[in-house]
Parts: structure tokens; C-alpha cells; sequence
């Protein structure tokens, strides 16, 4: 068995979208500070953090982009939404700020060689975080769906679909139709995933991330991993 890690470190001003709020880790306490009790001295160490629940490689919540009544926040959304099949497409030719259509999105599924399966996690490797980590552009220059290709994976019954960026569509209209599309069609969707490349060309393979049950969240950092059962 095989696992890769998909997650993002989170750390001190991790970069988030500029919407949110930035992530502040400082240290509650050190072992500089020693307590006594009964002749025995004991020293610990803990970390205040303060993040978005938007903040990392996280899972959006259905309240988040679905203003209607009843929509889920994240404790309300199921276990077994977490815990899927999974395949991940290359597209990391694709233009930067490119909405990708769904004639790339085909091409991309073909050239994977195995099968979207109902209940799926489709994740989609733009070549993000190697062309635009660690520069301004990360947080505005990447590219993503088509709200036509949210409409397509959607057809296909999946759980929900990943990207790199902090966005599944380029910024802008793009970016807020991709959401409302997510919103009609009942999935959601992953951002700020690491080592898509890793995933490209392997076919299928298990995805695990369970989010943090945040009472009335709207997203959740989540541990994201793929399992090949080789």
C-alpha cells in the first residue's frame, strides 16, 4: 500500500486567498516553563493558531457557496463523502488564467485511461503550484473550470472535484459561476492540493480527507491523501 500526501504544510502566514483571513501560529507556551506538583517538574510545549476554516488544502462547505435554506455546513456533510475513489486528470498544459472547456476535460480523461466512477473524487493537476508557488501570481493568475466542465463532472454523479489553486476557476466571474454551479448541482469542491503531479499517468486510487467538525463551518482544512493498494 501506498500513500501520498495531497495536504499543504500550514504554517505561519501560510498563503491563503486574500479574502480570508491569514494564518497567525505563535507559541502558547514553551518547555522554558517548567511546573511543579509533588516534587515532579514537568514542561510542555502547545501552539496558539488562528486560520480561516478556509485556510491550507481544505474542503468547501455547501453553506459556503449555497445561500438556500438547509444548505450543509461541513459537520453536517457525511463521513462517506470523504472517503471515495478517486482519479486525477493532467492538466497542466493548460494556459495560466485558461478556463478549461470540457472537450480539455474529455481529452484529459481519455489520456488518463481509467474510468470517472459514480461517487468519485476527481482531482485536476493545472501545474499550479509549479509554475505559480511562492510568487504574487499564486494568488490570482491560476487557471480552472469552464462552469460548463463544473456541469460535466457533475453528469458524472462525483463527490466533489480538487485543485491546486486557491480557486477551482480563474478569478472573477469565472471563479463565482463555478461556485454557484457547485452550489446547483449538489458536489463541492477541494483547494490548495500538493503532488498532483504524483497522481498523473497512475490511474486509480483511494482519497481520504475528513475534514475538522467545525460546528456551522463553512470549510475545513482536511488531510488529504491518495492510497494505491498496489
Amino acid at each position: 500500500m501506498r500513500f501520498i500526501d495531497l495536504s499543504r504544510e500550514i504554517y505561519h502566514r501560510t498563503p491563503a486567498h486574500p479574502a480570508h483571513p491569514p494564518v497567525v501560529m505563535t507559541t502558547w507556551n514553551d518547555h522554558e516553563e517548567v511546573k511543579e506538583a509533588g516534587g515532579v517538574k514537568f514542561s510542555s510545549k502547545a501552539m496558539s493558531i488562528s486560520m480561516s476554516d478556509h485556510a491550507a488544502t481544505h474542503i468547501d462547505a455547501p453553506v459556503h457557496f449555497d445561500p438556500r435554506p438547509g444548505a450543509a455546513s461541513i459537520d453536517e456533510m457525511p463521513l462517506e463523502n470523504f472517503y471515495t475513489g478517486g482519479i486525477c486528470l493532467d492538466l497542466s498544459h493548460v494556459e495560466l488564467r485558461h478556463e478549461i472547456t470540457v472537450e480539455e476535460m474529455e481529452a484529459a480523461l481519455e489520456a488518463a485511461g481509467a474510468p470517472i466512477l459514480e461517487g468519485d473524487t476527481v482531482l485536476l493537476h493545472m501545474g499550479v503550484n509549479a509554475r505559480l508557488w511562492g510568487t504574487p501570481g499564486y494568488q490570482h493568475d491560476f487557471p480552472g473550470l469552464h462552469v460548463n466542465s463544473v456541469h460535466w463532472l457533475a453528469d458524472k454523479n462525483i463527490r466533489q472535484f480538487g485543485v491546486e489553486a486557491i480557486s477551482p476557476a480563474p478569478e472573477g466571474a469565472a471563479n463565482y459561476k463555478a461556485h454557484l454551479a457547485c452550489g446547483e448541482r449538489g458536489i463541492t469542491h477541494i483547494e490548495c492540493l500538493w503532488n498532483l503531479e504524483k497522481l498523473v499517468g497512475e490511474g486509480r486510487f483511494r482519497f481520504v480527507g475528513f475534514p475538522l467538525k467545525i460546528r456551522g463551518g463553512t470549510a475545513s482544512p482536511i488531510r488529504a491523501v491518495a492510497i494505491f493498494e498496489d
